[in-house]
């Protein structure tokens, strides 16, 4: 016998019952707006920047040192997560707002420092800074970025800037840099200690890819179904940087005749005596350095490597973290970089110790994907990825978060030394 039918006296709709299920959605004309709607994950904007950006640039943003495992083990590191939720607490309010290294940030994330910007998107660190500062977290400007010191808080007149130092083998252009900074009102200078000389990115070497972009064949080719990034570059004004005096070579090249192996305590002394505002050194990829940075006196570390784009195989920052902060934590604010692509990565860096996060792709993919709007769209996925995750482990502050909400699974697990 077939089944009884639980609803036997079935009729067809009526018109008006018909009206209120086709209600259509009112089409968004402006095309930008319309992709970065439809972006829900970093990944989705990645995919966007992928199409709208030449290869050589986007895989300088996308790529990492020579086999790229770094990149690969921080972002498998986050995978390799448990949440553990609480239960019964209200969470109908969270707050996601932190201070970090003396002031405030709306979230628990900032923008990170990122080199020759202005290739990825002509707006380049404008864009970063205008849309960090409407979002009220920091932006941090690199000694290689696109735009000046000054032009980037006037980009972000109310916002905290923060500014990313090399110490080049030209002492006086660092030095330089630290008084500008200083005068244009940064309150943070980020001195990074992991580049004293290029790393291996091959992608760039196969790409051909210099400074400033060349006209090859295969450049040419990566153009034709792009040639909106072409208008741009060629109808804005030339690439500035913060530091360079002259451009003209492959990254590595630029690097390598900027950069100074020779750069030791000496310097790190030099540039304190200096700075009136916070000092953080970035770079930390081990327990005794992070502790010997706390007695050296500086006000803060990120744990980093680089985004995987020096050393391949390096230590895993995230991994690193409890470690850290268990030796240091308790002297000195500790914040970490490498492989964030979801808010969940950053509320599980919270929990462990991390007073603070900086995303660098994050960012640039929404750069790539729709100049300052796709900026703005790449904060708001990870804002309210943290949101999100946090009222799902029923969390209602970051001061809530601890260890026991987080679990690291272990992938790669260290063999005894002898």
């Amino acid at each position: 016998m077939p089944p009884r039918d639980p609803f036997p006296g079935r009729q067809l709709p009526r018109p008006s019952e018909l009206t209120e299920l086709l209600r259509f959605k009112r089409p968004t004309l402006n095309a930008r707006r319309r992709r970065l709607d439809a972006a829900l994950t970093i990944e989705d904007l990645r995919a966007i920047a992928k199409r709208r950006t030449p290869a050589a640039a986007f895989d300088y943003t996308d790529g990492a040192a020579e086999g790229e495992l770094s990149l690969r083990r921080a972002r498998q590191a986050f995978q390799d997560i448990e949440l553990h939720p609480s239960i019964l607490r209200d969470v109908s309010r969270v707050d996601t707002s932190t201070t970090v290294f003396g002031g405030p940030s709306a979230q628990p994330f900032g923008i990170a420092p990122t080199g020759f910007t202005r290739l990825m998107h002509t707006h380049g660190e404008h864009a970063g800074a205008a849309a960090a500062g409407a979002a009220g977290i920091p932006f941090t400007l690199s000694t290689l970025g696109t735009a000046s010191i000054e032009d980037v808080t006037a980009a972000n007149p109310h916002g905290r800037n923060w500014f990313q130092l090399y110490v080049m083998k030209q002492r006086d252009i660092s030095f330089g840099l630290v008084e500008r900074a200083a005068r244009a009102g940064v309150d943070t200078l980020m001195f990074t200690v992991d580049t004293p000389v290029a790393g291996a990115r091959l992608r760039d070497t196969r790409n051909g890819f210099s400074i400033p972009p060349q006209l090859s064949l295969r450049t040419v080719a990566s153009a034709v179904p792009r040639p909106w990034w072409w208008y741009d570059f060629l109808t804005t004004p030339r690439l500035e940087f913060a530091s360079l005096s002259s451009t003209g070579g492959t990254v590595g090249e630029l690097l390598d005749s900027a950069m100074d192996p020779s750069v030791t305590d000496a310097d790190l002394a030099t540039i304190r005596g200096m700075w009136p505002g916070r000092l953080v050194v970035k770079g930390v990829q081990t327990v005794a350095d992070a502790r010997r940075l706390v007695d050296l006196g500086v006000d803060g570390i990120v744990l980093s490597n680089h985004g995987g784009r020096q050393l391949d195989r390096a230590p895993v920052p995230f991994h690193l973290l409890p470690d850290v902060v268990r030796e240091v934590g308790a002297h000195t604010e500790v914040a970490l970089d490498t492989g964030i692509m979801n808010g969940a990565d950053v509320v599980a860096s919270v929990a462990l110790g991390a007073r603070f996060t900086l995303v660098g792709r994050a960012y640039l993919y929404g750069l790539m994907a729709g100049g300052q709007e796709g900026v703005a769209r790449a904060i708001e996925i990870l804002s309210g990825q943290v949101a999100r995750t946090m009222r799902l482990l029923q969390v209602a502050s970051l001061e809530e978060l601890g260890p026991q909400h987080v679990t690291q699974l272990q992938r790669l697990v260290p063999r005894p030394r002898p």
